[in-house]
C-alpha cells in the first residue's frame, strides 16, 4: 500500500483531519461517491484515517472502497452517500491540460504547457482540477502550483 500522501497546501486542515484530503476526494470520485463534509465529520478520526490508507486502486479495492465508505455513511446518516457517475477517462489522466487548470492559471498570470501536466502524478492533477473549478473558492490553487513547482 502506498504511503499517504498530503499536500503542503492542506496542512492546516490535514492534522485533525477535519476536512476531506485530496487523496481522500480522488478516491471517492475514483468509486463514484458524493461523500458530503457533513457525512466526513461524523467519522471517527479512526475512520477517517481509514479512509485515508484504504487502497482505491484496482476494481476490486474500488468496489470495496465504496461499498466500505457507503456502509459508514448509511451507519451514521441511515441511508448511503450519493453517487455519481465514474468517468472511464478523467481528465487527471489526460495528457491534455484542461481548459478550466489553463483559465484558472492565466487568471493569476502563469502560463502552463502540456508537458508540464504531464509531468504531474494523476493526484497532483486532480488537486489542480479540483482547485479550479468554476464557483469555488480557489485560494489554494496558486499555493499548489508552487508546491508543484509549476510557479
Amino acid at each position: 500500500m502506498d504511503e499517504p500522501q498530503f499536500f503542503q497546501f492542506e496542512t492546516d486542515f490535514v492534522e485533525g483531519l477535519r476536512c476531506i484530503p485530496m487523496q481522500v476526494r480522488f478516491k471517492l470520485d475514483t468509486c463514484g461517491v458524493k461523500l458530503k463534509l457533513n457525512h466526513w465529520n461524523q467519522l471517527s478520526q479512526s475512520e477517517r484515517q481509514t479512509l485515508v490508507t484504504l487502497p482505491c486502486d484496482t476494481a476490486e479495492a474500488i468496489e470495496s472502497y465504496c461499498a466500505h465508505v457507503q456502509a459508514r455513511v448509511s451507519h451514521y446518516a441511515g441511508q448511503p452517500a450519493s453517487l455519481l457517475a465514474i468517468d472511464p477517462a478523467p481528465p487527471w489522466h489526460g495528457t491534455q491540460l484542461p481548459e478550466q487548470v489553463q483559465a484558472q492559471a492565466d487568471s493569476l498570470n502563469i502560463a502552463l504547457t502540456d508537458q508540464q501536466w504531464q509531468q504531474l502524478n494523476p493526484l497532483q492533477r486532480f488537486a489542480l482540477l479540483k482547485l479550479s473549478r468554476k464557483g469555488h473558492e480557489n485560494r489554494n490553487f496558486l499555493p499548489a502550483l508552487q508546491e508543484f513547482d509549476l510557479a
